[in-house]
């Protein structure tokens, strides 16, 4: 089960049955069925909190992937904050809803197996995003 909440904050607007047909897809790209991912969008002060609180990072970020993955089922807890998403939309020149959505999939993408902390894998990891945008347009 996929679902998507809120955290002191607006919920984003979403087609969230087109947005759970498009994950399931892409999961299935990768080999993964989906067992229970929990989107949790939220702003930059308690993502900044969860960042702090359980990676022992201190800065703020778009997205904080928690996986509980157990063989080819994938399993989550995704924060997403919506303010540096906005802030990333505007800073590349991208629809607030195309960021959201890239950032929707690249948290799935670190529950396959998809890693972005080198340049390499970065650039992998953008291409991989850029893939599973095409399928959802």
């Amino acid at each position: 089960m996929i679902r998507f909440s809120a955290d002191s904050i607006e919920m984003p607007a979403l087609d969230e049955r087109k947005v759970t047909r498009w994950i399931r897809a892409v999961a299935a790209d990768y080999g993964f069925s989906v067992g229970n991912i929990n989107y949790i969008f939220c702003s930059d002060e308690r993502e900044l909190a969860v960042n702090r609180e359980f990676l022992g990072h201190d800065y703020y970020t778009d997205v904080i992937t928690f996986d509980y993955t157990t063989q080819s089922t994938l399993n989550g807890d995704i924060f997403i904050s919506l303010d540096t998403v906005r802030s990333n939309a505007e800073m590349v020149g991208v629809p607030f809803e195309h960021e959201l959505l890239r950032i929707i999939i690249h948290g799935v993408l670190h529950l396959t197996g998809q890693g972005d902390k080198t340049p390499e894998t970065k650039a992998q990891m953008t291409e991989k995003e850029e893939k599973a945008l095409a399928k959802l347009h």
